[in-house]
């Protein structure tokens, strides 16, 4: 009870910041190998190719390729060591591109990161659709949400959620683009607040929105003080539990009608 808790004020402290049924959880592998181009879109680069990140790419012979591959690079490395502490020179060191080459695509940091939340943007809104059409059910649909906690549970207990860790950072150094990267969080809030109307709980969609959103965002958050694999399989059964509590109560409200 201490620990639900504890998920519960560091989640709402992480919202805050930022202002803004039930089947048993898959194996991992099936979560993993259902999700994989789920955590493309969120990473933003190629699954097997996070531990290779600079090594060459034949696409540095083609412009545009260039540029992909130098915004790919610069969001892992603003993901695994924070915006703040990634230099120009880092970005450049990981692409192996010259450096005329380099500041021909991009005049400042700060220009990469607009491009990297631009790109970011486009993956979550992809990743959506996506779950849009595979999904049957709200439920099944919301759950595709709450198990990216299990697919790319790795990386969140090193670096912590890529939204969320973006986001704060930001917030902190009063950037100028904290709001574009706060977007991500809207998009999220506003499918889930969709899928919750359609699941029979219009009056309250927002509210629950949030609450699962916030939910994910203190799980995220202690499993990467804590670094327990187990704790957030744990959660996420108990959220997908909530989902379909969520879902049963919904189809009461109709019988009752």
């Amino acid at each position: 009870e201490a620990l639900l808790v504890l998920i519960r004020v560091v989640a709402a402290a992480a919202l805050a910041h930022h202002t803004l049924v039930q089947q048993p959880v898959l194996a991992l592998e099936q979560v993993r190998e259902r999700h994989l181009e789920d955590l493309r879109d969120l990473e933003g680069v190629d699954i097997e190719a996070r531990s290779r990140v600079d090594e060459p790419d034949d696409r540095h012979d083609d412009v545009a390729g260039s540029r992909l591959v130098v915004v790919e690079a610069a969001d892992q490395l603003f993901y695994r060591q924070g915006y703040e502490h990634t230099s120009f020179s880092d970005i450049a060191e990981a692409v192996h591109i010259s450096r005329g080459n380099f500041y021909h695509h991009f005049k400042s940091k700060d220009e990469i990161l607009d491009a990297v939340i631009e790109r970011r943007l486009a993956n979550t809104r992809e990743m959506l659709d996506r779950w849009d059409i595979a999904g049957t059910t709200p439920a099944e649909r919301i759950r595709s949400f709450i198990e990216i906690l299990i697919v790319n549970r790795a990386n969140i207990m090193l670096f912590g959620c890529p939204v969320g860790t973006l986001s704060t950072e930001l917030a902190k150094l009063n950037h100028a683009s904290q709001a574009e990267a706060n977007e991500l969080f809207t998009l999220f809030r506003s499918w889930l607040r969709e899928q919750f109307v359609l699941l029979g709980r219009e009056a309250e969609a927002d509210a629950l929105a949030m609450h699962l959103l916030a939910r994910s965002q203190g799980v995220a958050t202690l499993a990467n003080a804590f670094h327990d694999e187990a704790f957030v399989k744990r959660e996420v059964e108990r959220m997908c539990d909530w989902v379909k509590a969520c879902t049963e109560r919904a189809a009461d409200r109709a019988d009752d009608m």
